[in-house]
C-alpha cells in the first residue's frame, strides 16, 4: 500500500455555532502532542478564538489556525453572518471534518455547508459529537436527517454503543471491532451494527466491481481492500463517511485522526484534483487576512505547488517572514513545500482570495464569490477628531473579512457599514475600537426617500426684486410644472419667446429649480418633475443670472405645494432562497413586510431547495434578513438589488413624515 501518511494534510473544521468545533480542535491538538491538555472555551484558554471578539462571545469569528507535524486544522465561524471566511478558507484545505450533534432537528442547519463541499469537490467526513448526551434512536435519527441534505452517499464508518441511554463505545463497522470509552469491550455485531456495515460496503461497491463480485458471491472482502476502496472514494469527493464521539470528554478523538491520515487526500493528491498544471515555480493562493499586533499584515496562503524561500518574492512582493501559525503565536521559518499553508508577513498589494505566482497566460484560481450584504449600521466616530482616520481603517477592515463593505452615502451623507448581520457588525465595530482606538456611535441608515408630485400647474410666479445701495437685483419667471413617469428624473426645458427673458440668465433659472429640487416640502429630495420656463421679464440694470437662479426658487418654493407632492420609497427586488419545507414560511415573511410575491420556483442547482421572488421597500430590509433566518433554522438567505421607487402608503407617509417632525 502506498504510505498515505506523506505531506502534511490541511483540514478544516467546519460545522454550525454551537456544535463543538473550537473543543474539537483542542482535542485533536492534544492527542498529536501539539499542545499539553485541552482547553476549554468557557475558560477562555483555548488555542483557537484567542480574539477579545471571540472569547467575549465565546463564539469563532474568524479562522483559526493551528498547524502540527502531519496536520494543519483551520477552525472556521460556524455562524451565517460569518461564513464567508469558512468559504474562503475552505478553497484551500484537502479535506474537512464537519461537525455536528446528535440532533435530527438541527441537521438542516449543515445543507449549505454541505452544499458548498460538494460544488468545490471538497473531501469531507461527518463527526457526530457529544454523544454524551445521544441516545442510540436520536443518533440513527440524526444520520438519517443528515442524508437527506447531502447529495453525496452518507455512511457510517461508526456505529455508537449504548448501555440504556448512556454511550459506552463505538464499532468500527471496516474491522468489526468494537471500541470502548473507557472499559474493554468484546461485542459482537448487533443487527442494527450489521445493516450500517452491509450499507457501506454496498456503498463501496457501486465504485468499484470487484468488491460487487465478492459480496454478490458472499465473500468476505479483506479488510485492506475496504480500506482501500474508502479512502479512493472518500478521496474522490464520492461518499461521506460518518464518525462519532465527544470532543468535550475526549471520545473518538484518535479514531478521527487516524481516518484522517488514512482517508483524506495528500496535498499533491488535491493538486491533481484540482487539475492545477504542474510547475516549479511558486504558486499560492490567499485564504485569509490578518492584521497581527506584532506582525503587521499577514496573509494566509496555501502554497498550491513549488517552494518558497525566506527573502523570495512572490508577485512584485517580497515577504517580511513566512510563518507558521498557532492560534495567534507564530513560528518563523525559513521555507514553505508545496501543500502548506503559512502565513506571509507584509505582503502589502496581496487579497483575500488573490492568486500569486501565476504567469501572464494562466488563468487565475478559482475563488469565492463575496456575499450579498444584507444588515447596515450608520457610523459616526466619538470623537470628532478620528473622521479623518476612519475610512482608512474599515479599508483594513474589509481587507480583513471581504464581506464587509461600506460607502459614504451620497444622499443621506452617512458613513454606512454593510455586513451579514448585527453580530457580524458588532465585531467589526469592537475591531476598530480595540485595534485602532475608534470607538463609534451607530444607528441604522436612513432611508434615501424621494418626492415627487401627482398633478401639474401651470403659469407659477416667482419674482425676485431686492434694491442694495447700489445695483439691485431683480428676476421674474413664470414656470410650468408637471409630474413625469416614474424613472425619468428630471427635465428642464423653456419656451420662451421675445426675449423676455435673455439667454444668458436661463441657466440661472435651471440651476434655481435644481437646488430647490434637492429637499422638496416633505424634507427629500424631489424626482420625476418637469420644470418648463415659459415666460418673465427682466430689468436692463438689475437683472442677472443670480436674479433669476433666486426667482426660480421663489417659483418652485409656491408652486410645488400646489402640484400635490406625495413620497416615495425604494423598492427593492428581492430573491429568498431556502428548503421547500419553509416556502410558506417565507411568503407569510414577505406579505408581512409589505412585499410583493412575484412568485416561486425550485431552485436549479440545491436539491430541495425554493426560491421566491418579491419586490420589497427597502426601509423592510433590515428586519427581513434577520427574521429569514429565524424561521429557517438559519439557512435561508436572500440577494437584493435596487428595482424602482414606489409611492409610500398614505399612512405609512403621515408616521413618517410625523417621525421626521418631532
Amino acid at each position: 500500500m502506498q504510505d498515505h501518511k506523506l505531506g502534511r494534510r490541511n483540514i478544516a473544521i467546519v460545522g454550525p455555532y454551537g456544535s463543538g468545533k473550537t473543543s474539537l480542535l483542542e482535542s485533536l491538538l492534544a492527542e498529536l502532542g501539539a499542545i499539553n491538555r485541552p482547553g476549554r472555551v468557557d475558560a477562555g484558554n483555548t488555542v483557537g478564538d484567542s480574539s477579545p471578539e471571540a472569547r467575549s462571545r465565546q463564539m469563532t469569528v474568524e479562522i483559526n489556525v493551528a498547524n502540527t507535524d502531519s496536520l494543519t486544522f483551520l477552525d472556521c465561524p460556524g455562524s451565517v453572518e460569518f461564513q464567508q471566511e469558512t468559504w474562503n478558507a475552505l478553497i484551500g484545505v484537502d479535506g474537512a471534518i464537519v461537525v455536528c450533534e446528535a440532533d435530527p432537528d438541527r441537521a438542516l442547519t449543515l445543507a449549505p455547508i454541505f452544499h458548498f463541499l460538494d460544488s468545490w469537490e471538497i473531501p469531507h467526513c461527518v463527526f457526530i459529537n457529544k454523544l454524551e448526551r445521544a441516545t442510540e434512536a436520536r443518533w440513527q435519527a440524526t444520520l438519517d436527517s443528515l442524508r437527506s441534505c447531502c447529495s453525496r452517499p452518507l455512511v457510517a464508518q461508526q456505529y455508537p454503543l449504548f448501555q440504556g441511554d448512556r454511550a459506552v463505545g463505538f464499532v468500527d463497522l471496516i474491522s468489526e471491532q468494537s471500541h470502548s470509552f473507557g472499559e474493554a469491550l468484546n461485542l459482537p455485531l448487533s443487527m442494527a451494527e450489521s445493516v450500517a456495515r452491509n450499507t457501506l460496503l454496498e456503498t463501496l461497491a457501486d465504485y468499484d466491481d470487484h468488491l460487487l463480485e465478492e459480496l454478490l458471491e458472499e465473500i468476505e472482502p479483506p479488510v485492506e481492500e475496504i480500506l482501500d476502496d474508502l479512502r479512493q472514494d472518500v478521496s474522490a469527493d464520492l461518499i461521506v463517511p460518518v464518525l462519532t464521539g465527544s470532543a468535550q470528554l475526549y471520545w473518538g478523538i484518535s479514531a478521527l485522526l487516524a481516518a484522517l491520515q488514512q482517508e483524506m487526500p495528500t496535498p499533491a493528491e488535491t493538486v491533481q484534483h484540482r487539475r492545477l498544471i504542474p510547475c516549479d515555480r511558486p504558486v499560492a493562493q490567499v485564504l485569509k487576512t490578518f492584521f497581527h499586533p506584532q506582525a503587521g499584515k499577514l496573509s494566509l496562503i496555501r502554497l498550491w505547488q513549488g517552494e518558497l524561500q525566506e527573502g523570495d518574492t512572490l508577485d512584485g512582493d517580497r515577504p517580511s517572514g513566512i510563518y507558521r501559525m498557532m492560534g495567534d503565536q507564530l513560528q518563523s521559518v525559513q521555507q514553505a513545500r508545496s501543500g502548506e499553508i503559512v502565513a506571509l508577513g507584509r505582503m502589502e498589494s496581496a487579497l483575500t482570495g488573490d492568486s500569486l505566482g501565476l504567469d501572464a497566460v494562466d488563468s487565475p484560481l478559482p475563488r469565492v464569490a463575496i456575499q450579498t450584504p444584507v444588515y447596515a449600521l450608520a457610523l459616526t466616530p466619538e470623537r470628532r477628531s478620528d473622521e479623518v482616520k476612519l475610512g482608512n481603517c474599515l479599508r483594513r477592515l474589509q481587507e480583513e473579512d471581504p464581506s464587509l463593505q461600506w460607502e459614504q452615502h451620497g444622499d443621506t451623507h452617512e458613513v454606512i457599514l454593510w455586513g451579514q448581520g448585527e453580530i457580524h457588525l458588532q465585531v467589526a465595530l469592537d475591531r476598530l475600537r480595540r485595534k485602532y482606538n475608534l470607538p463609534m456611535s451607530t444607528h441604522l441608515p436612513q432611508v434615501p426617500f424621494r418626492e415627487t408630485i401627482r398633478s401639474a400647474v401651470s403659469g407659477v410666479h416667482g419674482r425676485y426684486k431686492h434694491q442694495t445701495g447700489g445695483h439691485g437685483q431683480f428676476g421674474d419667471v413664470y414656470l410650468d410644472i408637471q409630474p413625469l413617469p416614474r424613472g425619468e428624473g428630471f427635465r428642464f426645458q423653456e419656451t420662451v419667446v421675445g426675449g423676455v427673458v435673455p439667454r444668458q440668465y436661463i441657466p440661472g433659472v435651471e440651476s434655481g429649480v435644481r437646488e430647490f429640487l434637492e429637499r422638496g416640502p416633505l424634507g427629500f429630495p424631489l424626482v420625476d418633475v418637469e420644470v418648463t420656463l415659459t415666460h418673465g421679464s427682466y430689468h436692463s440694470v438689475d437683472s442677472s443670472e443670480q436674479a433669476f437662479r433666486q426667482a426660480a426658487r421663489l417659483a418652485m418654493q409656491s408652486g410645488i405645494p400646489a402640484a400635490e407632492p406625495l413620497l416615495l420609497e425604494p423598492i427593492l427586488q428581492v430573491e429568498l432562497f431556502a428548503p421547500a419545507v419553509f416556502t410558506s414560511s417565507m411568503l407569510r415573511l414577505l406579505s408581512g413586510h409589505r412585499g410583493q410575491i412575484l412568485g416561486y420556483e425550485s431552485c436549479d442547482n440545491r436539491e430541495g431547495w425554493d426560491q421566491v421572488s418579491a419586490y420589497l421597500p427597502q426601509a423592510e430590509m433590515q428586519a427581513l434578513g434577520i427574521e429569514l433566518r429565524s424561521v429557517t433554522q438559519g439557512v435561508g438567505f436572500f440577494h437584493w438589488r435596487h428595482s424602482h421607487l414606489a409611492e409610500v402608503p398614505e399612512r405609512l407617509q403621515q408616521q413618517l413624515l410625523s417621525d421626521r417632525s418631532q
